[in-house]
């Protein structure tokens, strides 16, 4: 499989330079919805968890083939649910984005038939931005600045209660930059943490936050560095970032400006300390990059297409044009209930141009 999916992506690189519309390595998924959809979770190759506007959840459990609405949780109606985090078929945690009590955290074990909020938004000035779990206790959040400062909670039961950790005393280096803005809650990537990666945060202006320790005393604290992407205006910076082995792939640009490709994707390989910017960068704006262990590369996307790198992000090749929010592979999401999976050795059920 592994040979195979490298040579379709392959493939598929090399001729759409050429044909302008060579067959897409997504293939197009009936998800029932109509929504904005900008969560994804994939727990394994069966089950995954979908999220989006109008507090719209979906799940498959036979790899996408088919997708099923999972219950609204109450009150959530008019929620706009960016980030989803899934354990198994039974047990997930979906989070909403909005300004004050419109950000909101709601938690179901048996499928998605019932939710219970776990937390809401008491800040009217706070916006929640993503949300990632290290293990099924242990998890961030990420949220806008609240008085010049960005926000992190952390919970260490599964998501039941969040604590801040950010306050000045115990964690410096948070303060957001002048005109910088916040983070962007496009994909539910903007946050990284792992137990083998340094936990790191981008947003608005390009900049990228890192969690250090002081070995001397065992306080944590942050640094931040401008990353050679896209950074006037509201609208551009870092949107995603990813991890693998030793290397940190970042994504993002100007939404506003989707063809434009200039500061649209950088690489470290020192843990976020110093940033690269792509030889060859994506071609437009992209919200979410992720690593695909079967074609041992990177997939980026955004509004416009498509992009893979086989280098560790250094250069990158279209693959497609449409328009894609989020991804945990093998699957994509994006407006009006788009869901793609990515394809291999079988041909697409619905072939995207």
């Amino acid at each position: 499989m592994l040979v195979v999916r490298i040579a379709v992506l392959c493939l598929i690189s090399l001729l759409l330079p050429l044909t302008g519309c060579a067959q897409s390595v997504w293939t197009l998924e009936a998800s029932g919805s109509a929504a904005s959809l900008r969560g994804i979770h994939a727990v394994n190759s069966k089950v995954a968890w979908a999220s989006g506007s109008g507090g719209t959840i979906l799940r498959t459990l036979d790899g996408g083939r088919h997708w099923t609405t999972c219950a609204t949780p109450p009150g959530a109606a008019k929620l706009d649910f960016r980030a989803i985090w899934a354990w198994s078929a039974r047990d997930a945690i979906v989070m909403s984005s909005g300004p004050g009590a419109l950000s909101q955290i709601f938690k179901t074990n048996d499928g998605g038939n019932h939710w219970k909020q776990m937390a809401a938004n008491a800040n009217p000035q706070g916006f929640w931005d993503a949300m990632v779990f290290e293990s099924r206790r242990k998890g961030f959040l990420l949220g806008d600045p609240v008085n010049g400062r960005f926000v992190l909670l952390a919970t260490t039961d599964g998501g039941r209660t969040w604590k801040r950790t950010t306050k000045r005393s115990t964690a410096p280096g948070l303060d957001v930059h002048d005109n910088a803005g916040g983070a962007f809650a496009a994909s539910n990537t903007s946050l990284m943490a792992g137990s083998h990666e340094p936990m790191l945060f981008g947003g608005g202006g390009a900049w990228v936050y890192r969690q250090t320790s002081s070995y001397k005393t065992g306080q944590r604290s942050w640094a931040s560095v401008q990353a050679p992407l896209a950074h006037a205006g509201q609208a551009a910076g870092v949107f995603s970032l990813g991890a693998h082995a030793g290397t940190i792939v970042a994504v993002g640009g100007d939404y506003t400006r989707p063809a434009d490709s200039a500061g649209t994707a950088a690489w470290s390989r020192d843990g976020g300390r110093h940033w690269t910017a792509a030889q060859h960068p994506p071609h437009g704006y992209r919200s979410a990059v992720a690593w695909d262990t079967a074609a041992h590369a990177w997939i980026t996307v955004g509004t416009n297409g498509t992009d893979i790198s086989f280098d560790g992000g250094q250069n990158w090749q279209p693959l497609g044009n449409g328009s894609w929010n989020a991804l945990s592979l093998p699957f994509a999401v994006g407006p009006k209930g788009r869901i793609g999976k990515l394809n291999s050795a079988a041909p697409p059920r619905t072939a995207e141009h």
